[in-house]
């Protein structure tokens, strides 16, 4: 099945050494975890539905049904919570998942790792839309697209045992040291939203670090 989604992704051409390669705009892993997340979690009480992937020319739409069992803005920490255990267990079984909770923490990383827009979940009343994005420049993003990216790299940060910077910020948006101060006013942006906190406040605003607001 993942195999027949990424023959239908766009693909861009890059060169390798002396090698021509195409490869996905988007990460495999991310579109994997995002899957394996709407199979193991969809909620067979729900009828007349099923798990769908839509692919439109600048995202990846993944639905399932059921709500999450856990708060979106803890899904990267918390330990993992499955609806279906059974089918959770056959599947780690044959080595498509670990049921161990890291599937957002990859999805996450991933999408980080090629600099795209952070992955977006939608809630329904019966059911729970997973966006993947292509390639969109930060000065093209929304506010809260922005605000949601920043917040997710504290939280994958902090999970890491590190802490949010300015420059982490930056290279995780892949933005040159020129863009500090607008990576200085999204951070002021999350702190005023509560999302993410100093992790000490009397510290040099030039070597401030930050937090999840859980944290």
């Amino acid at each position: 099945m993942i195999k027949y989604i990424n023959a239908l992704l766009p693909s861009a051409e890059v060169i390798n050494g002396a090698i021509r390669e195409s490869r996905s705009i988007y990460p495999e892993l991310a579109i994997r975890e995002a899957v394996a997340n709407a199979l193991i979690h969809q909620n067979f009480g729900v009828t007349g539905t099923g798990p769908t992937v839509e692919v439109f020319s600048n995202r990846v739409e993944i639905t399932n049904s059921g709500t999450p069992l856990i708060d979106v803005n803890r899904i990267i920490d918390n330990p993992p919570k499955s609806r279906n255990e059974k089918m959770a267990a056959i599947m780690r079984r044959m080595g498509m998942c670990e049921e161990l909770g890291t599937g957002w923490d990859k999805i996450v990383i991933s999408c980080e790792m090629a600099q795209l827009p952070a992955p977006r979940i939608e809630l329904f009343e019966e059911s729970t839309r997973v966006v993947l994005f292509s390639n969109i420049p930060f000065t093209a993003l929304s506010a809260d697209d922005r605000l949601w990216a920043c917040y997710l790299h504290a939280c994958i940060m902090h999970v890491q045992g590190e802490q949010l910077t300015n420059g982490s910020l930056r290279q995780r948006f892949g933005l040159k040291e020129s863009s500090s101060g607008s990576i200085s006013r999204l951070i002021k942006q999350a702190v005023d939203k509560r999302l993410i906190k100093p992790l000490n406040p009397d510290t040099a605003p030039r070597y401030m670090k930050y937090l999840p607001i859980w944290a």
